[in-house]
């Protein structure tokens, strides 16, 4: 007889979806969204609807490998899982007494968002071994840091309410491709008469179903955001009573917002200042109005400050107030879990070092591979994450992961461009396979999810290689025996804010609990009446010192750059991808295989549909093939991400173009400030 078991999807998206798994003498059969989670509804996306053809496919990583050829060739032979954990303990050992333990670097992200396979027994690993600490910023390190600097805290309107807005913004946000379960909502909303409008450079799959798509130029978004509170404030549209109660720094922005005339906002985004005007009045006067933000948009060099400025209009215009007002770019500050208790940084004091390690930012891993001294970098372990693909600077990463004094471990489900550079690489469950325990940043319910299947092979989950390895280590601290139940009654017991009172019990029973909030029924405001994450509990408008700069790489940026290079490249998610996730999947790669340019500037350009390009810059260039669109404007061409490198011509990604400069706050990577030039190939 079938039998359904629950599981969680663990993938990087903000749906964090509730998952019933079909399983017929031990193997899962299907895949379905479960119609009992307010947010799933029922339904999966294209991309994990078809996950299982991932937990059976031939490719997948069984036993543990041993390199045998020269880094990056894919050369392996199997190895048994005691060979692999001396090997790597002893280089470890060896690393750590002759440079010191912060010549070890981890490089992780967010290939599972669970919180104990994510961020659990790794940290503690990292921690007690004295290695350095890894700075996550690859994605969303500027949009949190400017979200903070405003609200004071990472929360926002919850999904469920969208249903209810008048006017939904959807800026900088494929809502379709990468959110879909907001996409619900967003009907509902329409049908009782609502309006979507889309900001984004590109015609995302979204805008094709908006009522007005503004293709803003790649990295002006805050000039935007200036030249609608310049509208709202000087036309007198702004909730006075609101700001007076619950907003600071109020003068700072009108001072700064009257610099910024829809004529100047118009040309800094080009956008036409009618539009704009409209544009502000619309979203000033429609209540309740909604913007989804995402993080596309601040990974140009203004980024943190565009989210910075654009948190600030729903409290100019009390939208806060409204279920279906405000904005979301994240939930995730609502998790308020223990994490001490699940990471325990304390374990650095019984480390060789006895003190904090330094910090080394992941978007600049080719630097810290290449030129970091005092210790150099002589270890690398790389988990839920494919740095050969996804790190900007490609060519410098690919540089330092040749080197042959570097030992590299990497845990994967697949054989990937990273795995490819590896001494030692370690099979790793999917999230179908493990317990783990989940937040979500798209919505306010925590899950639980034990194995829905047996591993298969030798595969085991990162929580207990890291345990494993500890252990090799003669780690003897408490933390290092705990088991998953333990780990998560521990982050539960501590937890405060909405999540305190949440037991393992209770998601044992349940699988999913949406978070305590008090107050305001069954509608969680977070922000009706103040109480923003701020000292003073206020929304912080100051933007005195904030100004709109084009970005160096950008139309009206450096113009020795852009006389050069005269392409704005946005190298934007792929829709049926997860980053480089799915990168085995040829239609994925066919995806990712592709430049969409403007027909006026393929013409310029001699470019036919098709054609193989040679898309560069200072940095190197990759070989991409012509798709003719108008879903880019003239000046702009984008490259849907990620691709394997391996399966590239030249063996050459996009981010072989990208630099490794970091943005305005945050630390994060400028993936989308990017100048490029585009010439044919020919035969």
């Amino acid at each position: 007889m079938p039998e359904v078991r629950h599981s969680v999807c663990a993938l990087d998206c903000p749906d964090c979806c509730s998952v019933l798994v079909t399983v017929e003498n031990g193997r899962a059969t299907r895949l379905r969204g479960n119609p009992g989670h307010p947010v799933t509804r029922g339904f999966l996306c294209g991309k994990v609807a078809r996950y299982l053809d991932r937990e059976y496919s031939p490719d997948r990583l069984l036993y543990p490998l041993r390199r045998t050829g020269a880094k990056g060739k894919g050369r392996f032979e199997r190895i048994s899982w005691d060979e692999a954990l001396i090997s790597i303990t002893e280089e470890l050992r060896s690393i750590s007494d002759r440079f010191g333990p912060e010549a070890i670097l981890p490089y992780s992200y967010a290939g599972t968002m669970g919180y104990l396979n994510g961020s659990g027994m790794d940290r503690r690993f990292f921690h007690r071994l004295g290695a350095s600490r890894l700075d996550r910023t690859i994605c969303s390190a500027a949009g949190s840091a400017g979200l903070a600097q405003t609200l004071g805290i990472r929360c926002g309107t919850e999904p469920e309410q969208f249903r209810e807005s008048k006017l939904i913004i959807a800026w900088g946000a494929n809502i379709h491709g990468t959110n879909v379960h907001l996409w619900p909502f967003i009907v509902e909303a329409r049908r009782k008469g609502a309006r979507l409008y889309v900001i984004d450079p590109i015609r995302t799959r979204t805008a094709e179903l908006a009522d007005r798509h503004f293709t803003i130029y790649p990295g002006s978004d805050l000039a935007l955001a200036f030249g609608m509170a310049h509208v709202i404030i000087a036309e007198n549209l702004c909730d006075r009573d609101y700001v007076e109660r619950y907003t600071s720094g109020f003068e700072s922005l009108s001072r700064r917002a009257s610099e910024y005339a829809p004529e100047r906002a118009a040309s800094l985004t080009g956008l036409a200042a009618e539009d704009i005007r409209q544009f502000a009045r619309e979203y000033a006067t429609t209540r309740p109005a909604a913007i989804r933000l995402n993080y596309g948009m601040q990974r140009s060099e203004r980024g943190g400050a565009a989210v910075r400025a654009i948190a600030t209009l729903p409290a100019l215009t009390g939208s806060w107030r409204d279920p279906g007002g405000g904005l979301q770019l994240t939930t995730s500050g609502a998790f308020q879990v223990d994490r001490d208790a699940l990471e325990m940084p304390g374990l650095q004091a019984a480390s060789p070092l006895a003190r904090e390690a330094r910090a080394v930012n992941m978007a600049r891993l080719g630097e810290a591979l290449t030129v970091l001294d005092n210790p150099p970098v002589k270890g690398l372990v790389v988990y839920n994450s494919n740095p050969a693909a996804i790190a900007p600077n490609q060519s410098l990463v690919l540089r330092g992961l040749q080197r042959e004094d570097l030992f590299t471990v990497v845990l994967e489900q697949f054989q990937t461009d990273t795995a490819d550079y590896a001494d030692i690489v370690l099979p790793v469950t999917t999230f179908l396979e493990h317990t783990d325990l989940y937040f979500a940043y798209g919505h306010y319910y925590l899950q639980l999810a034990r194995p829905a299947l047996e591993p298969p092979g030798e595969t085991k989950s990162n929580f207990e290689i890291f345990r494993l390895l500890a252990e090799r280590l003669g780690f003897e601290e408490q933390a290092f025996h705990e088991t998953e139940d333990d780990v998560i009654r521990a982050v539960l017991s501590g937890s405060k804010g909405a999540v305190r009172g949440i037991t393992l019990e209770q998601l044992e029973a349940e699988h999913f609990v949406r978070l305590r909030f008090a107050g305001n029924g069954d509608a969680f405001l977070p922000f009706a009446n103040g109480g923003f994450g701020s000292q003073d509990g206020k929304c912080n408008l100051s933007m005195e010192n904030l100004d709109y700069v084009p970005p160096e790489e950008s139309r009206l940026g450096e113009e020795s750059i852009r006389r050069r290079y005269p392409l704005e490249l946005v190298s934007s998610k792929n829709d049926d991808s997860m980053n480089s996730t799915f990168g085995h999947r040829g239609f994925v790669d066919e995806q990712t295989s592709v430049l969409w340019m403007h027909p006026a500037d393929a013409s310029e350009r001699g470019i036919e549909p098709g054609e193989q390009v040679r898309v560069f810059n200072g940095r190197g260039s990759c070989l991409l093939k012509a798709r003719i669109t108008d879903g880019v404007r003239t000046g702009v061409v984008r490259a849907p991400s990620v691709r394997w490198v391996k399966r590239s011509p030249g063996g050459k990604g996009i981010n072989v173009l990208t630099s490794d400069r970091l943005t305005d706050i945050g630390g994060g990577p400028v993936f989308y400030s990017c100048l490029v030039q585009v010439e044919r190939c020919g035969d």
